[in-house]
C-alpha cells in the first residue's frame, strides 16, 4: 500500500485512526495496540501476502534471543547467542537480496551457468533487519529493558515506518508505545500529523514525479544525451531522489503524529551541505546513525590510527552501497563516499579552510555526479551520463538565437528526454527549495495550527490528491 494512493489516505489511514481511538475511548488498550500491529501487518500484507510471514518469523525470533541475554550469566554463551542472532538476520537478508547478486558474479568469474534464483525482494527486509539487529546488539549490552511483546511488535511492525524508515530505535520508539499519556488524541498532533503529511504528499506527487519523467528517459530510454540534457537528468534525479524519498519521510512523520507517535528526524536539507561529512549529517540520518554506531565504531572508528581510520570509513560506506542493493554500482557509490569522507578527513587535519560558496559547488556536484552511479541500471547507462555532462554536445535553445553568431549550434535543448521548456524552470525551483526554504522538520518546530497553516494544509493536499493520475511508488522500495 502506497502513502500516494487513494485506498491509504482515504480509506486506511482513517480507518484505522478511527478504530484504534474508539478501542482506547473504551479502555481496551490491550484490543487498541493489538488492533494497530495488525493493522501494521494489513499494510504489509497488502503489497505481497506472500512475504508476511517472512516478517512475523523474523520478529518473533529476534525478540525471543533479545530476551533470552536478561537470562543467561555467562558472557561467552551471550556473545555466542548474539553471533548466532545476527548471523541468522544477515543470512536472511543475503538470501534475499544477495543471492543471484552472489551466483551472477560466480558465473562471470568461473564462466559457469548456475541458475538464478529470481526471488523477489521482500518489501522492507532491509530496513526491518537493521532495526532488529540493533535491538540484539542493545540487549547484548544490557541496555534494553524488559519490554512487553506488543510494544515490541509494535516497534518493527508499525505502519507509518515499516516499509522505507526511517530505521527507528528501540530506545526511541517503545517507551512512546508505553506511554499512557499517548493513548488519547492529541489535536495539535492531528493538525501537525496533517500538515506535514501534505507537505510530504506535495513533494513526492508534483515534484518528485516530476523530475522522474525526465529522469528515466535521460537514463532509461536515451541512447545519446547533449551537454544540457546530460545535466538536466543528473540533476533531475538528484532531486527525485530527495523529493520522494523525504517526501516519503514526512508523510510517515505525518501518519505517526496522528497516533501520538514521533518518528526520528531522517533529512535536515542535505544538500546545503558544506562538506560531505555535513552531508551524512543531513542525508537519510538515521541509516548514517546505524552505520556509526553498529559498524564503524565497532570497527574501531577514529580512535586507532589515522590510516586505520580511514579503513573503516571505506569498509564502512561499501557496506552502506551494498545496503542499497545488490549491484557493483551501488558498492562504487559507497566507495566513492568513502573516499570522499577521507579526503575530508585528511583535509580537515591539515586545518585547510574553503570559501562557503566554492565548499557548497563542490559537495553538491560530488553528490549530484555520484548519484548516477546510484541511479543506473548498468555501467553503460552510467558512461552515457557522465560522457554527456562533460564532453557532450553543446545545443542552446533557439530563443537564444543571438548567439548564431558564434557558431554555437541553437535547437531544442530537450527532446531526447521529452522535456519542455519548464523543464529548466523546474531545475532552478527545486535549488530555491533545497537552499533557501525552511525544511519540514523547522516547519514542524514553529507549526502553530492556525487558519493560515489550515489554508496551506488544505491547498497542498488538495493539489496533491488532484495529481494523483498514476501509481508511482517510492524510490527506497527497492532497497
Amino acid at each position: 500500500m502506497l502513502f500516494n494512493s487513494y485506498i491509504y489516505i482515504f480509506v486506511f489511514l482513517p480507518i484505522t485512526f478511527i478504530i484504534y481511538f474508539y478501542l482506547i475511548k473504551k479502555r481496551l488498550i490491550i484490543l487498541s495496540k493489538t488492533f494497530l500491529i495488525f493493522s501494521s501487518l494489513f499494510f504489509y500484507a497488502y503489497w505481497n501476502i506472500m512475504y508476511l510471514p517472512l516478517i512475523l518469523i523474523s520478529m518473533l525470533f529476534n525478540y525471543s534471543i533479545g530476551n533470552s541475554f536478561s537470562e543467561i550469566k555467562k558472557q561467552r554463551i551471550k556473545k555466542i547467542i548474539l553471533v548466532f542472532g545476527i548471523s541468522i538476520n544477515l543470512i536472511l537478508l543475503g538470501y534475499f537480496k544477495y543471492s543471484d547478486f552472489f551466483i551472477e558474479n560466480i558465473n562471470n568469474l568461473f564462466h559457469v551457468h548456475l541458475s538464478l534464483l529470481n526471488l523477489a525482494l521482500p518489501l522492507a527486509i532491509s530496513f526491518f533487519t537493521f532495526q532488529q539487529i540493533a535491538y540484539l546488539v542493545d540487549s547484548y549490552k544490557g541496555e534494553t529493558k524488559e519490554y512487553n511483546f506488543l510494544n515490541y511488535a509494535l516497534f518493527v511492525t508499525f505502519f507509518p515506518q515499516l516499509i522505507a524508515g526511517p530505521i527507528v530505535h528501540h530506545k526511541e520508539m517503545m517507551p512512546q508505545f508505553a506511554n499512557i499519556w499517548n493513548l488519547s488524541k492529541n489535536y495539535k498532533n492531528i493538525a501537525l500529523g496533517i500538515f506535514i503529511f501534505s507537505i510530504g504528499l506535495f513533494k513526492k506527487v508534483v515534484i518528485a514525479d516530476t523530475f522522474a519523467l525526465w529522469a528515466n528517459n535521460g537514463f532509461d530510454i536515451a541512447t545519446h544525451l547533449n551537454m544540457i540534457e546530460a545535466w538536466v537528468v543528473s540533476l533531475s534525479y538528484t532531486f527525485e531522489l530527495y523529493f520522494d524519498f523525504s517526501g516519503y519521510t514526512d508523510m510517515a512523520i505525518g501518519s505517526a503524529l496522528l497516533f501520538n507517535i514521533k518518528l526520528p528526524i531522517n533529512f535536515f536539507s542535505p544538500y546545503k551541505s558544506l562538506n560531505i561529512q555535513d552531508f551524512w549529517r543531513r542525508w537519510h540520518i538515521t541509516l548514517g546513525r546505524f552505520l556509526k554506531e553498529y559498524i564503524y565504531i565497532p570497527l574501531g572508528g577514529n580512535r586507532t590510527s589515522k590510516v586505520r581510520t580511514y579503513i573503516n570509513l571505506l569498509i564502512t560506506f561499501i557496506l552502506a552501497g551494498l545496503w542499497h542493493g545488490a549491484s557493483w554500482l551501488f558498492v562504487f557509490w559507497g566507495f566513492l563516499h568513502g573516499m570522499a569522507l577521507v579526503i575530508h578527513r585528511i583535509w580537515h587535519n591539515f586545518n585547510f579552510k574553503m570559501n562557503k560558496i566554492l565548499a557548497w559547488f563542490i559537495t553538491f556536484n560530488f553528490i549530484n555526479i555520484s548519484w548516477v552511479f546510484f541511479r543506473a541500471k548498468d555501467w553503460d547507462s552510467a558512461i552515457k551520463i557522465l560522457h554527456g555532462m562533460f564532453l557532450g554536445e553543446l545545443i542552446l535553445p533557439e530563443k537564444l538565437y543571438v548567439l548564431h553568431d558564434f557558431n554555437i549550434k541553437l535547437g531544442y535543448v530537450f527532446s531526447d528526454i521529452q522535456g519542455k521548456d519548464k523543464t529548466f524552470i523546474f531545475v532552478i525551483f527545486a535549488f530555491i527549495i533545497v537552499l533557501f526554504f525552511k525544511n519540514s522538520i523547522e516547519y514542524m518546530s514553529s507549526f502553530k495550527p492556525t487558519k493560515w497553516t489550515l489554508i496551506w494544509s488544505v491547498i497542498l493536499f488538495v493539489y496533491s490528491v488532484l495529481s494523483l493520475t498514476k501509481v508511482s511508488e517510492f524510490i527506497y522500495f527497492n532497497f
